[in-house]
């Protein structure tokens, strides 16, 4: 496992939470992120790498996300993931004090329930930057990004960002046409701008 994909919906000044929150609701862009990080082949399973607070933002009766290998990154070592009166969890979670020691999880199968079929990196913010600045070449980094593009409004109250994102208009990554974007997901995705509950984005994937 040495590529990852980075999902995430910004702003077009790359706004992605406000009070540690989504600042938006959108149901078919909730949808098109569970498919996506879920689908993988008989025998595999998708990992989703995840810093403290998306952890925490994610209601409680969802965690961990089913079907999916969890992992979180918290710089706090005897940090909890689940309450100790919690069953047993519905889906495999591990908790790592850094980033570093989290990819090396994923590198390992015989560490693992299933084999990762596709690694993805949801969040926050921190992790959006530091998995980002991995360096292209045979070790872990980012060489896809899954952007739910919020078009309108503009959601001026964003106050977490991923600056990282602006790089996004250099050569060095490219937009996939939408048949790429299908074709890599393997189900059909909306083209072009989509709406709900007045705000407008688009579904995007860029490549390195």
């Amino acid at each position: 496992m040495a590529r990852l994909t980075l999902v995430v919906a910004a702003t077009l000044t790359n706004g992605i939470g406000h009070n540690a929150r989504l600042p938006w609701r959108l149901s078919s862009e909730l949808k098109y992120f569970a498919q996506v990080t879920s689908a993988a082949p008989a025998g595999h399973a998708n990992a989703v790498l995840m810093g403290r607070n998306t952890w925490e933002s994610i209601p409680l009766r969802f965690r961990p996300l089913p079907r999916r290998i969890n992992v979180v990154v918290s710089t706090d070592r005897h940090y909890q993931l689940m309450p100790p009166d919690a069953p047993a969890p519905a889906a495999p979670v591990y908790l790592h004090s850094s980033l570093e020691t989290a990819l090396e999880r994923l590198t390992h199968a015989e560490w693992l329930e299933s084999p990762v079929h596709r690694a993805f990196v949801v969040g926050g913010a921190a992790l959006y930057r530091d998995t980002l600045a991995l360096p292209p070449g045979p070790g872990a980094f980012v060489d896809r990004i899954l952007l739910t593009r919020i078009i309108a409004p503009e959601f001026a109250q964003c106050d977490v960002f991923v600056p990282e994102l602006a790089q996004l208009g250099t050569p060095a990554w490219r937009r996939a046409a939408h048949a790429e974007l299908q074709e890599w997901v393997g189900f059909e995705v909306p083209e072009g701008i989509q709406e709900e509950h007045g705000v407008q984005y688009e579904f995007q994937m860029w490549i390195r």
